[in-house]
């Protein structure tokens, strides 16, 4: 009997330990070099300095203060979690945030990001330690996997990282239920997903589906009816367990123009830019473009789609070596079916609910695959690496010398030119094809020079540390170049949070940048009307359609549309100093703007007032009936329209709340329906002659003062939401829909008449309930199931050890070459008598020694040996090790 040596169980053997502090080394050495240069902050470029950055600051305060309802911050006024929830609310890394003063959030950037490369190492390492033969092959998945194209390139969506990082637990979890029947941690892997992101987890629910059944027809999965239903269950119990963020978030995108435009028509079929086809292929091949600045493809019109899916070191050589051994396994299925996915617009929209933008940021879950087969492959003898390391070289080169070196002829100012290459920046592609091709020699090194399993696993991790490091700095280097206003002007003028500014009143009214900074307002926490924010109340992009002005994903009314300045009570605009872009030239004579003088200058901006300033809430003389509103013409770029100067001189009502404003207002007279510049100004100064001598935000709502000589509309520019109530002295009053989105409330006459409105979050109380219910439900469940025995499955053999498998197998004769359990092939008896048995044959003559000797040499292979196993029992490839395989003490620890 042989002896058995103990498993070493202490923390220096725990590789989920190892996982996370190797993710975390490596994401520190990436970002300290970073972190130093900006002064203890991480800064990038882009979104992320003027999303991810404001966002964190923002949201941090809004929480620490309880101004958890309406925001006035973010554009003309959002609901707080409706609009956060997307990018922060639910992340468990914003809340770690909280305990540290407002000051220190720009300096918690960095680190946050390194904490999340090291948690997705870790979450990797545990779905995939499950399919593997050796713990050391799983962490290499796991470093493939956390450091992958996609998740470099989305250091620029800061936000994408918490759906990298929970993935992996879902697809653990479901295993965990079909492996092992485990009740109740789905439920718990699904809340999770959907409370950190609503959006990836709609991708998440697709990719689960296509896993989940794709492996019940591969055969790898066997499950009941009871055992489905009760599946089903954990799911519905975990998206409602998330209902206190899920429910208020739904209500408020509903309201969002841009998810009711669903994919249709040949634009289903066909991606529409042929160069997207291009794109999606050399994301697996080579590292990842800058978000902006696509460079293999500048036309494909993918930019800040997350097209990423580079493996560093590998690359696409352990999936191409998978993907072409001759077996049947899920995995290999598994990557067809995504890949078609990826090409095939209308299924590729089926990871964002069918929405026709194109984007590919469901590519996480694909490299979480591909990293799983790149380790799988390593283990696997039988994998031809010398045929999948030419076909990446093959594929590589094509790409390179199309991209590169094809002429193309271009015509500017009506002159014809030609050029070679068809990328943008020929230093920076280059560098691509440099960094792809020494990965594949240093792959093509590792199974030539290292060749015991010590070397080559050292030599594995030692080089796909150095790529992974290397790649990434490189990556965000090149961002880096991008933002060169960082020291010039993001640190000193916009994270001080403007207290340089020595003006009063910036609360309390709104406020204009002149072509500055994105969201440079949300940096100094005021409210105005520039807005770089995707989720924002659904009148806020009605009332800019309305009037001609582009509400997509920023709200940047140009200054053509002057008197909507007038309408929204804007009284001071800022105009960065250190741009060629004046707002009243180079001599400072000629403002872009009507009714503007210069006010000083400070923090690195020329401050402008409007002379022509209306405050927060005023009354108004007449109405006019949306639909006759209408007839009037739009605004443009270069033009203010009829529609925008009408809305100072009358209140917009709709059709059918028109009776109930025909005692207080009048109907605009005809010949009062002619407007001009000079018509602007009197009736910006009628207004604020009516307006509200006091307006304050507060963390309910806002509230006002104002003295009115009868019975009066009392107008306020806060985008209307089902979430209002108003008070007027104390009684309730009813809010109308005014001015295309916004809201107005009759006022009695008097002196200080008291308007109060408050904001209560659509949904919240709901989602809470929701909540407690699916917490009830899913601790009932569990108590049931606890006290309901488990249904007993076949019988296996209990012990399998090395030694005794022959045996048993010679007796039983198991199927054991399938991916499936082991079980006994049923004794088959002969229908009809047996025959006679055939006179032996004549023994064969002996082959010649020489061509003897050519026969039992071995084939000359490409390969490394086999991956090291240290003390755990083998399996087959790519499937779980059951409990029933191993004895128990050699068991390996559930997850």
């Amino acid at each position: 009997m042989a002896i058995k040596t103990p498993q070493k169980t202490g923390w220096r053997e725990n590789y989920f330990l190892k996982a996370f502090l190797l993710g975390l080394g490596l994401s520190f050495v990436i970002f300290l070099p970073f972190i130093i240069v900006d002064g203890g902050r991480f800064l990038f470029y882009g979104d992320f300095n003027v999303q991810q950055v404001p966002f964190y600051r923002l949201c941090h305060d809004a929480i620490r203060s309880g101004n958890w309802g309406w925001n006035s911050r973010t554009d003309l006024g959002a609901n707080f979690i409706g609009s956060y929830s997307f990018y922060l609310l639910g992340s468990p890394f914003f809340w770690l945030t909280i305990p540290f003063p407002s000051e220190w959030v720009q300096f918690l950037m960095g680190p946050l990001l390194v904490l999340k490369f090291a948690c997705a190492t870790f979450t990797g390492y545990v779905y995939i330690h499950r399919y593997t033969k050796s713990k050391d092959s799983a962490l290499l998945g796991a470093v493939l996997y956390a450091f992958s194209g996609f998740s470099i390139y989305n250091i620029f969506f800061n936000h994408f990282h918490e759906a990298i990082i929970f993935f992996p637990l879902l697809l653990a979890a479901l295993d965990e239920y079909m492996y092992k029947r485990r009740r109740g941690v789905f439920a718990l892997a699904v809340f999770g997903c959907c409370l950190v992101n609503y959006y990836f987890f709609v991708g998440m629910v697709t990719f689960t589906l296509i896993y989940f059944f794709l492996r019940l027809i591969a055969g790898s999965w066997r499950i009941g009816l009871r055992d489905f239903l009760l599946l089903a269950l954990e799911a519905v119990l975990g998206v409602a367990l998330s209902g206190v963020l899920l429910l208020p978030s739904v209500l408020a995108v509903l309201q969002n123009n841009r998810v009711s435009n669903p994919v249709n028509g040949w634009n289903g079929v066909l991606y529409n830019r042929n160069q997207r086809y291009m794109h999606i292929i050399e994301c697996f091949f080579f590292p990842p473009d800058l978000p902006a600045r696509p460079n293999f493809t500048p036309d494909s019109e993918s930019k800040w789609s997350s097209l990423g899916a580079w493996l560093p070191l590998f690359g696409m050589t352990g999936v191409i070596g998978w993907l072409q051994l001759r077996r049947k396994h899920w995995l290999k299925k598994m990557l067809w079916v995504l890949f078609t996915m990826a090409l095939v617009p209308f299924l590729n929209a089926a990871f964002q609910l069918m929405n026709s933008a194109y984007y590919a940021r469901w590519f996480y879950m694909l490299t979480l695959m591909m990293a799983l087969s790149t380790v799988l492959a390593l283990e696997n003898d039988r994998v031809d690496w010398r045929r999948a390391i030419t076909w990446n070289f093959v594929i590589v080169i094509a790409i390179a010398g199309v991209i590169g070196f094809m002429p193309a002829k271009e015509t500017v100012d009506g002159v014809e030119s030609w050029d070679v290459g068809l990328m943008d920046y020929p230093t920076r592609f280059w560098s691509y094809v440099a960094i792809s091709l020494v990965c594949l020699g240093l792959v093509v090194f590792l199974f030539l020079f290292c060749r015991s399993r010590k070397a080559f696993k050292r030599g594995a991790f030692g080089c796909l540390s150095v790529v992974t490091v290397l790649y990434s700095i490189f990556f965000i280097s090149l961002g880096k170049t991008q933002s060169d206003y960082t020291w010039d002007h993001l640190i000193p003028y916009e994270l001080n949070g403007g207290v340089n500014v020595p003006i009063t009143d910036l609360q309390s009214c709104r406020s204009d940048f002149y072509e500055s900074m994105d969201n440079a307002a949300m940096f100094w926490q005021i409210p105005s009307i520039q807005a770089f924010h995707s989720i924002v109340p659904g009148s806020v992009m009605e009332f800019y359609d309305s009037i001609g002005v582009q509400r997509d994903v920023g709200s940047r009314p140009k200054v053509s549309h002057y008197a909507i300045r007038g309408l929204l009570s804007v009284r001071w605009l800022f105009d960065d100093e250190s741009d060629t872009e004046y707002f009243a030239g180079s001599e400072m004579d000629n403002t872009a703007m009507p009714g503007w003088a210069y006010y000083g200058n400070a923090n690195g901006y020329d401050i402008w007032e409007n002379e022509f300033y209306v405050p927060m809430g005023f009354t108004y003389k007449y109405y006019l009936p949306r639909s006759e509103y209408e007839e009037l013409t739009k605004g443009s770029d270069t033009s203010v329209g009829q529609r925008e100067l009408s809305m100072l001189r009358a209140l917009i009502v709709e059709d059918e709340d028109v009776p109930k404003v025909e005692g207080l207002l009048e109907l605009l007279p005809e010949d009062m329906r002619h407007f001009s510049e000079r018509n602007y100004m009197d009736d910006c100064l009628e207004r604020a002659a009516e307006a509200c001598k006091s307006f304050g935000y507060n963390n309910s709502g806002f509230s006002a003062e104002i003295d009115t000589g009868g019975d009066q509309l009392v107008f306020f520019s806060v985008p209307y939401e089902p979430g209002w109530s108003a008070q007027v002295n104390g009684q309730k009053a009813e809010i109308l829909r005014v001015n295309v989105g916004f809201m107005a409330v009759a006022a009695p006459g008097g002196e200080s008449v008291h308007i109060d409105f408050t904001y209560s979050t659509p949904g919240l109380t709901a989602g809470i309930l929701m909540s407690l219910a699916a917490l009830a439900g899913l601790i009932a469940y569990l108590a049931v199931m606890k006290r309901m025995p488990e249904p007993e499955g076949p019988k296996y053999p209990k012990l399998m050890r090395v030694g005794n498998v022959a045996a048993w197998a010679k007796k039983n004769s198991p199927q054991s070459r399938r991916p499936v359990r082991l079980r006994r092939r049923p004794v088959r008896r002969a229908a009809l008598p047996r025959v006679a048995p055939a006179p032996p044959r004549a023994p064969a003559q002996p082959e010649p020694p020489g061509k003897q000797e050519k026969k039992e040499q071995a084939p000359k292979r490409f390969q490394p040996r086999p991956w090291p196993q240290l003390e755990e029992p083998e399996g087959a490839a790519g499937e779980e090790k059951r409990p029933e395989d191993t004895p128990k003490t050699e068991r390996k620890e559930d997850v």
